[in-house]
């Protein structure tokens, strides 16, 4: 059930985008530092769920959880402190984690749990591998694909609040 889970379309948008970002707004050499925060936000919080910490709306957090990672691809080729992009994927991370969690099935949370991550894990190298073509392909033209994208994936976004919404 944890390899599955990540591939719900709140989880799948949000990981190959902290994937993108990363290769797009981090240094090369610290590129890996996106997708290992919310790796690390994401099995700690995922924790806190198993154990019934939940949060109000929390479907609702992670569905704009894919709007926010969408303006941080709009943006992500302005200069941004890397700290503020790393700390807005921990707090998403964090709020998918605790939906993780909250949905441990009764065969146990390590298998579970193993299962999710190596899942959130291949959709990082997917978002890691896609930033590198955009940079590699588009170069100074990555601005407007990172821009498409981004709106692209805000719209999701707000597409799945909406279905919560209503």
């Amino acid at each position: 059930e944890g390899l599955v889970h990540p591939f719900g379309p709140d989880h799948l948008l949000a990981m190959v985008a902290v994937g993108i970002w990363s290769v797009v707004a981090l240094p090369r050499d610290k590129a890996w530092q996106g997708p290992a925060t919310f790796l690390l936000a994401l099995i700690v919080s995922a924790t806190l769920g198993m154990q019934g910490v939940n949060v109000p709306y929390l479907e609702h957090g992670v569905s704009l959880s894919v709007v926010l990672f969408g303006l941080m691809l709009i943006v992500a080729t302005r200069p941004m402190p890397p700290a503020i992009g790393l700390g807005l994927i921990a707090i998403a991370s964090s709020l998918h984690g605790l939906a993780h969690g909250s949905e441990t099935p009764e065969s146990g949370f390590a298998g579970y749990a193993v299962g999710f991550l190596l899942t959130t894990a291949v959709l990082h190298i997917g978002g890691v591998r896609t930033g590198l073509a955009i940079r590699r392909w588009l170069g100074r033209r990555s601005g407007v694909a990172l821009g498409g994208l981004g709106t692209a994936l805000s719209a999701a976004g707000v597409y799945l609040f909406s279905q919560l919404a209503a």
